[in-house]
């Protein structure tokens, strides 16, 4: 079955980076898009960056642009998701998926900016 699993999140200090990792399985990984979507209580998910199948596209919300960058390594079914200069609002849960609405996408890796 369809399975994604993020590691890497933590708690991170003012202007700190963050590397989070996906490991996919399951499923063809190198026929699908890749995405990153986030979610703080209450609020519904927020899409964060996506890369093509062969990595020739990658995305990001204009806000975020200059802060991250979306990689995977197509041999290992990895996906990964650098943020640096971590701000109070980017706390959130942080889930890797298939698709860009998460309807397949692992439990998720817990990012928290501590001042």
């Amino acid at each position: 079955q369809v399975q994604l699993v993020e590691s890497g999140g933590g708690t991170v200090q003012p202007g700190g980076s963050v590397r989070l990792r996906c490991e996919a399985s399951g499923f063809p990984f190198n026929l699908y898009w890749m995405y990153w979507l986030r979610q703080v209580p209450g609020k519904g998910l927020e899409w964060v960056s996506r890369i093509s199948q062969g990595s020739h596209t990658r995305s990001y919300p204009d806000s975020m642009r200059s802060r991250l960058a979306i990689s995977r390594d197509n041999e290992k079914n990895l996906g990964f998701l650098e943020m640096t200069v971590l701000k109070p609002e980017d706390t959130a849960m942080y889930f890797c998926s298939r698709d860009g609405v998460g309807l397949y996408r692992g439990h998720g890796t817990q990012v928290t900016f501590s001042a």
